[in-house]
Formats: structure tokens, C-alpha cells, sequence
């Protein structure tokens, strides 16, 4: 199994398979409009104009589990990208990404990745860390995603082979979307 078996719905409601990004670089983005890490929507548009005519994607899925972070309709959602961030990548439906209504993309995903913890040397995780510990004290014992901008990085064959935790920017993960690129 890889990420082309999965069928995802597009911001238009439509059903379509990620067959159509077939041999692309992927960057799987959980997003929200509301959060601290919001701006990291400018990095990954930098990212996109720098490398998709070199066969790379960034895959934005809104998500509103997050602390009500991604409030409003997938149209209002769009707009606000595109005005505030000028992007151009591709953005899904509303997905829900934990829980008993998760879409089996993200499911597939946590379990090719679990999560290995954030980032003790960076004030923002430890910060994060704590937040949602006091949402969920098992935290750390599941593969949950545990906040808006966890991003998945899949190569051209389709396996899921590294996932970035929220605090985790472009300058930290880019030498490797380009090592794949190659």
C-alpha cells in the first residue's frame, strides 16, 4: 500500500484519487487559518514556486479539531490562502485527521510515521508539548497528530517517509524535499 491508494475529496466536493499525483514529491499538510503556526502557509508557498516544476506538491488538508482553528467553509477557508498568502497548492475538504471520523489517508499516514515527540531544544514545542499534554496526557503513546501544520513528507513512489511536527519550518525540511527531488 502507498499514498495512491487513497481517494480524497477535493474543495470542491469532489472524490479524487491521489493517483493523480502519480511520481510527484508530496508535502500532506494539516492546516488551519486561526493558529500560531498560520504564517507557515507563506513558507509553503515559497516552497511550491521554488519546486513544483520539479515534481513537487503540497497537499493542504483544513483541519478543525485543532482548538476550533479552522472555522468557517472550505470556500472562506480558500479565499483566506490565497489573499493573505497568495497560495497556489492544492487544498482539500475539511478533513478530520484523529478520531473515529479520521479520513483513512491520515490514518494510513500515522501509521507509516508515529509520533516520535517534539523538539525539546525549541521553546515553541515545549510550549506546544504542554498544551497538549493538558489535553491528552497519553499523548506521547500514540500516533495521533497532535496539532495544525503536522506535515508528511512521501516520495515519487509513494511511501510516507518523514513527518515534521508543527514547530518544524521549510529551513529545517527542505534539504530533503530536495534530496527526493533529485
Amino acid at each position: 500500500m502507498n499514498v495512491y491508494d487513497f481517494n480524497v475529496v477535493d474543495r470542491n466536493q469532489k472524490e479524487i484519487s491521489l493517483r493523480e499525483f502519480s511520481g510527484k514529491v508530496l508535502l500532506i499538510v494539516n492546516t488551519a487559518t486561526s493558529c500560531g503556526f498560520t504564517p507557515q502557509y507563506e513558507e509553503l508557498e515559497k516552497l511550491y514556486s521554488k519546486y513544483k516544476n520539479k515534481g513537487f506538491e503540497i497537499l493542504d488538508f483544513p483541519c478543525n479539531q485543532f482548538g476550533g482553528q479552522a472555522q468557517g467553509s472550505i470556500d472562506e477557508i480558500h479565499e483566506f490562502c490565497v489573499l493573505r498568502y497568495q497560495t497556489r497548492f492544492h487544498r482539500f475538504a475539511k478533513t478530520e485527521v484523529n478520531g473515529n471520523n479520521q479520513d483513512s489517508l491520515f490514518l494510513w499516514l500515522k501509521s507509516q510515521l508515529p509520533f516520535k515527540g517534539f523538539n525539546h531544544s525549541d521553546p515553541i514545542a515545549v510550549e506546544l508539548e504542554n498544551r497538549v499534554k493538558s489535553l491528552d496526557s497519553n499523548f506521547s503513546k500514540n500516533s495521533d497528530i497532535k496539532w495544525n501544520f503536522t506535515k508528511f513528507l512521501v516520495n515519487r513512489q509513494g511511501e510516507a517517509v518523514e513527518r515534521f511536527e508543527p514547530p518544524v519550518t521549510a529551513k529545517d525540511y527542505e534539504s530533503k524535499i530536495v534530496r527526493l527531488l533529485a
